[in-house]
């Protein structure tokens, strides 16, 4: 006699319980990089070269649209509801472009693989771009960056970032504000470096026929 009852009483702790789960959901916010153009004045000396730069490489963590969060020293986990408006990979890629581009100091700079033709490609690598709330709340960015010189098969210059900015707030919205000085940051350093390996290895104009 008492199946019924017990039954009944268990059928509306399941439905109380989805109901819950169902008014939980939060919707799904999106956020984009823009670290902006390098600030820069008159170029100091526009090189008669030519730049492609390649896609940057990855872990599969970066080409996901997840933000990733850093949970203890080896432990890495990504959010399901706050995410990229891009890739990471893609994204970083972009602000490198952006960043070579607005120093005005190259004839030319493209993304590898289009139709335009280069004298050097610029390789990447995207080693880190996370939060990390452990001893203090930190946007991670790590990066590394090749000048491959195609004639002579050989990179040419290489250049490393590895920097944990300080976010000044307890939401995502501030640690992303934090990535994006951080990221600008890094590309300024890369784009000073391959400049300088230009103001130190001049390149020669191609020869007229």
């Amino acid at each position: 006699m008492l199946m019924r009852p017990i039954r009944l009483a268990a059928v509306a702790v399941l439905l109380a319980g989805f109901a819950a789960g169902c008014g939980s959901a939060r919707p799904v916010k999106y956020y984009a990089l823009d670290a902006g153009p390098v600030p820069t004045g008159a170029p100091s000396a526009v090189y008669p070269v030519s730049l492609l730069v390649a896609r940057t490489t990855t872990s599969h963590l970066y080409r996901d649209d997840r933000l990733v969060y850093g949970s203890g020293p080896v432990q890495l986990g990504t959010y399901s509801d706050q995410r990229w408006a891009q890739t990471p990979a893609d994204m970083v890629q972009d602000q490198l472009i952006t960043s070579l581009r607005s120093s005005g100091q190259y004839r030319t700079v493209s993304r590898l693989g289009s139709s335009a033709r280069g004298d050097y490609v610029v390789r990447s690598n995207l080693d880190a771009l996370y939060e990390v709330d452990q001893p203090a709340l930190v946007a991670r960015f790590a990066m590394r960056v090749e000048l491959f010189d195609p004639k002579a098969g050989a990179t040419v210059w290489v250049g490393n970032y590895s920097h944990d900015e300080p976010v000044n707030g307890k939401n995502v919205a501030a640690v992303v504000e934090a990535m994006n000085r951080n990221v600008r940051a890094g590309m300024l350093q890369f784009t000073a470096g391959i400049n300088q390996y230009f103001a130190d290895h001049p390149p020669q104009p191609p020869a007229a026929q």
